[in-house]
């Protein structure tokens, strides 16, 4: 039988869609299941806003009647009408080690999105860069996080053959916590709380951090427009993700900077959770979110998750408060290393951050584009 590739129609094909990864990486040591009741509620047009803004198509590639691959498309109509462009987005790509196949659900996609009107096709991504995007191409034997994605090598050379270019790459450091705080951080936090009405905002319990993770959200969608592949989000989507978020975020790891009631930086870290989603294979119900708080109770790594400091205060030393607190709290916990998660490779300043607390890079993720 043929290969064939058609687009998702029935909830059995989605159900498909949704654990074909699983069998994919079955062989991959290192790779994470993604949690699957968000995962159902990530590709249910009912349940997630941003289906309300793009255009989508799921599809399935089945030969001799096994599922042997699956794409997405997207064309973030948002997006594009902000930067003015005709660009539709593949992501959340799988195969196994066949070109054949990665080339037909490509090229699938590729037909949807010019049918649309498209001229630029970029991947893998999904609906924002809160999404996995990128596909790893170096640092294949270290440890992902949570959001991003952990290939095989083989997919990498996939993308090339079918003709992609490289559009933007990602680095992720890795950290040594140190057993005690620099003095410079010490140093430069007391100065600019001496100098200044700033104030540092450390949090103990999930009711004190409630109040301002909304803010945390507001400020992302002041200092992000910048950012590649971001899209403001709206009033609704940030109480969503307050409701997903607020639940498993560690107090302790959360650090922010305010002037009055204004916030104006922040970052939160968020103990890796691998071994947990491994152990309940990304069923969180009804025992895996045990296995999960227990796996983050016993790691040494901390992964950061979010940041951002407001345009008006860069340059103050605000990172130097934020990133001495977190470390603090990093040493206390007993937290070995620190993963960056993706910085843009451009974001010199956050790179020479990460660089002067001897950070290393261990993992690149690159986003490919290609012209329709």
């Amino acid at each position: 039988m043929p290969l064939e590739v058609a687009e998702i129609r029935k909830r059995q094909e989605l159900r498909e869609f949704i654990y074909l990864p699983a069998k994919v990486n079955r062989t991959n040591p290192l790779w994470i299941p993604p949690i699957y009741m968000d995962e159902w509620k990530y590709f249910d047009a009912k349940k997630n806003r941003a289906f309300g803004y793009a255009d989508t198509v799921l599809a399935l590639a089945r030969r001799d009647g096994k599922v042997v691959g699956r794409v997405m498309g997207i064309i973030n109509r948002r997006s594009n009408e902000i930067r003015h462009e005709s660009t539709g987005r593949f992501g959340f790509i799988e195969c196994y080690e066949e070109q054949d196949v990665f080339n037909a659900l490509i090229a699938f996609v590729e037909n949807w999105a010019r049918r649309l009107g498209m001229r630029k096709m970029v991947g893998p991504m999904g609906f924002s860069d809160q999404d996995p995007q990128g596909f790893l191409y170096e640092g294949f034997d270290h440890e992902p996080t949570l959001a991003s994605l952990h290939n095989f090598p083989y997919m990498v050379g996939f993308v090339d053959a079918a003709g992609y270019v490289k559009e933007v790459d990602y680095v992720d450091y890795l950290i040594r916590v140190p057993d005690k705080l620099p003095e410079f951080y010490e140093k430069i936090a007391a100065r600019v709380m001496r100098q200044s009405d700033l104030r540092l905002l450390e949090f103990t319990s999930t009711g004190e951090l409630r109040p301002y993770i909304a803010l945390v959200f507001g400020l992302m969608n002041q200092t992000y427009q910048d950012i590649y592949g971001y899209v403001t989000l709206t009033e609704a989507e940030i109480n969503a993700l307050v409701r997903q978020y607020l639940p498993v975020i560690d107090p302790r790891f959360v650090k922010a900077v305010a002037r009055g009631e204004d916030l104006v930086g922040f970052i939160i870290g968020m103990p890796n959770m691998n071994v947990g989603l491994r152990q309940c294979k990304g069923h969180v119900l009804p025992f895996g979110v045990f296995q999960i708080e227990a796996a983050t109770k016993k790691t040494k790594q901390l992964d950061l998750f979010l940041g951002a400091i407001h345009a008006d205060y860069r340059g103050r030393g605000i990172d130097v408060m934020l990133g001495g607190a977190m470390m603090r709290s990093a040493i206390a916990a007993g937290f070995e290393q620190i993963d960056s998660h993706h910085e843009l490779e451009t974001n010199l300043k956050m790179r020479a951050e990460m660089e002067r607390v001897g950070g290393q890079i261990a993992k690149r993720f690159r986003i490919y584009q290609k012209a329709l």
